[in-house]
């Protein structure tokens, strides 16, 4: 990591930013500012704007603990200035976080390895308001956010098709809707951790994710074991495909009435969010890994080439 020998390593967390997910960013980034500082890292805050550049020259870290969701943070955007400065970051590097936050492109990516994924295409939204696209049910979401912002589920029953907002995207993503549980992965460098099933009065949406009792965890999932199994399987068959390092975490659907064949890959989050109520800290902790070991390791794991 490049720091003076018996000096704590100095990290500069990278969190805020100007995408959809800044609030969550910020949490995340206060979080394990937080963690790293109880681990012995000498560690400064950094909220990312236009002056990114020189405040990452005043702060002089040895590594960058990107703890940015979404646009620019998550998309190899701010991977390739971290590049460019020499700086060893950490999580994904830039094309596989270009490829992940692309939902149409990474699901070519699945397809080709074989992992199971639902249709889905993209259109414009004059296109989706004024007609229906799929046949419904299916899903409307921007191709290149997180979080569950800005997504319509149109229902079987639904007599047209969906009003979009004025501030989404002009090209969106329209997926076949999924039915099923809620089932998630983490994998930490080439190991996946556990399996999580989520349950919420609803649908996992922003607020269910992010809002204190806005869903329930069940760690390990109570799911039977083949089904279990494939998830670790999937889950770490698309990081690899995907060219994930560090951490990443991936979704799944799962209609328990049809086995294993009712198991859909939806996508891969090579920034998972680390707030008190997030799914990756819960997978570490389920396997014995403390919150702040699980930021120590991604501090050790960072580098530059990535």
């Amino acid at each position: 990591m490049g720091q003076s020998s018996g000096k704590p390593p100095r990290i500069a967390v990278v969190m805020g930013g100007p995408s959809a997910e800044r609030e969550v960013s910020l949490s995340t980034g206060r979080e394990c500012a937080s963690a790293l500082r109880g681990e012995g890292f000498e560690t400064v805050e950094i909220d990312a704007g236009p002056d990114l550049v020189d405040r990452l020259r005043d702060a002089a870290p040895d590594v960058v603990f990107n703890a940015l969701h979404g646009r620019w943070g998550e998309d190899g955007c701010v991977q390739g200035l971290l590049e460019w400065m020499g700086l060893p970051y950490t999580h994904s590097g830039v094309l596989s976080s270009a490829l992940s936050l692309d939902k149409e492109r990474s699901k070519d990516a699945y397809r080709a390895a074989g992992l199971p994924v639902v249709d889905s295409v993209l259109a414009s939204k004059a296109q989706i308001m004024a007609d229906h696209v799929l046949a419904p049910p299916y899903v409307v979401k921007p191709n290149n956010e997180g979080s569950s912002v800005g997504v319509y589920i149109v229902q079987e029953a639904a007599n047209g098709p969906p009003a979009i907002a004025d501030d989404m995207p002009d090209v969106l993503m329209v997926e076949a809707y999924a039915p099923g549980r809620e089932l998630t992965c983490t994998v930490l460098g080439d190991r996946p951790l556990t399996v999580t099933e989520i349950f919420t009065e609803g649908w996992y949406d922003y607020h269910a994710k992010y809002a204190t009792g806005g869903s329930r965890h069940v760690v390990p999932a109570d799911i039977p074991q083949d089904i279990f199994d494939l998830c670790m399987t999937h889950a770490l068959r698309a990081h690899e495909v995907l060219g994930c390092r560090g951490v990443s975490r991936t979704d799944f659907r799962w209609d328990d009435t049809r086995g294993a064949d009712g198991l859909i890959l939806l996508e891969t989050n090579t920034q998972p969010g680390m707030t008190p109520t997030s799914l990756t800290p819960e997978q570490a902790q389920a396997v014995g890994m403390t919150f702040g070991q699980l930021c120590a390791w991604l501090v050790r794991d960072a580098s530059c080439n990535r």
